[in-house]
């Protein structure tokens, strides 16, 4: 459940489409469901952490397939603010470094 790991009393989110708080996130999530962009996380890649900050990259589809960065700050045991980039995933390369 998501209040296991969100805090309920604050949740800052810095996604430019999502509200502060559970309820925001929530709207959010259900207009992008409505446009086929439902959040699916396939891979995480990397997680990276210090302090109050963790950093984690991932890979999925948000209606195509895309690249997660997502950074969350937790106090308590819990998500009190969050920050993303949604990026899509070329079909092609111009190196074969991968993405990832």
């Amino acid at each position: 459940m998501l209040t296991d790991y969100i805090s309920t009393e604050t949740y800052d989110q810095h996604n430019p489409e999502a509200a502060d708080g559970l309820d925001g996130f929530g709207a959010a999530a259900a207009k992008w469901a409505e446009q086929g962009k439902d959040l699916v996380y396939k891979t995480v890649h990397k997680v990276i952490a210090e302090g109050y900050f963790v950093l984690l990259q991932s890979e999925g589809e948000f209606g195509v397939p895309v690249a997660y960065y997502d950074l969350f700050r937790v106090q308590g045991g819990k998500i009190v603010e969050h920050w993303d980039v949604i990026s899509p995933i070329p079909a092609e390369l111009p190196h074969d470094n991968g993405l990832f």
